[in-house]
C-alpha cells in the first residue's frame, strides 16, 4: 500500500489538472473566506467559514481529485495491473487515495489554524477533529461511488459536478441559514449535519452529547456511499 500511495504522490504532483484541483483552488477559495472572515462571519459566524473551508478543500481537493485519480488509473490500465499483484483490494485503493487524503487534512489544519490566529480558535478541537474526520470520510466513500460511473479524468469534470457544488450549497445554507427551520431536511442533506457539527465545534454553546448526535447522518452517507460503491466501481474501463 505505501509503495503505491508513494508513487501516486509523485504523480499527483506530475499531473497539472489534479494539482489545480488538490491544491490551487482549494487554497485560493479558502484564503479567500479567511481574508473575509469578518464579513462572512456577520453572514453566519466563525464556524460557518470553518465549515466552508473545510468543505471546500474536502470537495475540490479530496472528492474531485479522488475522482479524477481513479478514472484515470482505469482508463491507462493501472487498476488492472495492481490487481494482479499481492496487493489486496482495499489496499490498492487505499495506497491510491491516501496522498491526496494526506493533502487535503494538512490543507484543512493549515487553513483552520491561519484562521484561528487572525479571528480566534475553536471552542472544541477535539469535537472539530471528529467532524472534519466524518466529512472526509464521507466525501472519500462518494468519491468511490462517482468513480463507477467516471469513464475518464475528463469524464470526471462532469460527474463530481453535482456532488461538489451539492455539499458547498448545502454548507452555505446550513450556516447561513441555522437549523432552526427545516432542521431534519437539512440535516439529513450530505453535508448538512456535518457542517452544523463542525459550527458547533468552532462556536461553542452547545452540549457535546448534542453534537455528536449529529454524527448520524454523516455516517450514514459514509455506509450508503460504500454500498453504491461496491455496486458501481469498475476496475477496467467499459468495453
Amino acid at each position: 500500500m505505501l509503495s503505491i500511495a508513494s508513487s501516486e504522490l509523485i504523480q499527483v504532483f506530475r499531473n497539472r489538472l489534479i494539482l489545480i484541483t488538490s491544491l490551487i483552488i482549494p487554497v485560493a477559495v479558502s484564503a479567500f473566506f479567511v481574508r473575509q472572515h469578518e464579513t462572512y462571519a456577520a453572514l453566519g459566524s466563525l464556524g460557518y467559514i470553518a465549515a466552508i473551508v473545510t468543505f471546500t478543500v474536502a470537495a475540490f481537493g479530496l472528492y474531485a481529485t479522488a475522482v479524477t485519480t481513479l478514472a484515470s488509473r482505469r482508463q491507462n490500465l493501472f487498476l488492472k495491473r495492481l490487481r494482479s499483484t499481492a496487493e489486496s483490494d482495499p489496499g490498492i485503493l487505499a495506497g491510491l487515495l491516501l496522498p491526496v487524503l494526506v493533502i487535503a487534512a494538512v490543507q484543512v489544519a493549515a487553513i483552520l489554524t491561519a484562521l484561528a490566529v487572525v479571528a480566534g480558535g475553536p471552542s472544541n478541537v477535539a469535537l472539530l477533529v471528529v467532524a472534519i474526520l466524518a466529512t472526509l470520510a464521507m466525501l472519500i466513500g462518494l468519491a468511490l461511488a462517482t468513480a463507477g460511473l467516471t469513464n475518464s479524468p475528463e469524464h470526471a469534470q462532469v460527474t463530481t459536478l453535482p456532488v461538489t457544488l451539492g455539499v458547498i450549497a448545502v454548507t452555505t445554507w446550513v450556516g447561513i441559514s441555522g437549523t432552526e427551520n427545516l432542521a431534519w431536511l437539512k440535516r439529513l442533506l450530505p453535508g448538512g449535519a456535518a457542517t452544523e457539527l463542525i459550527m458547533n465545534a468552532w462556536n461553542g454553546g452547545v452540549a457535546v452529547t448534542d453534537s455528536l448526535l449529529l454524527l448520524a447522518p454523516t455516517l450514514g452517507w459514509v455506509v450508503i456511499a460504500v454500498n453504491l460503491a461496491t455496486r458501481l466501481f469498475r476496475w477496467e474501463p467499459r468495453r
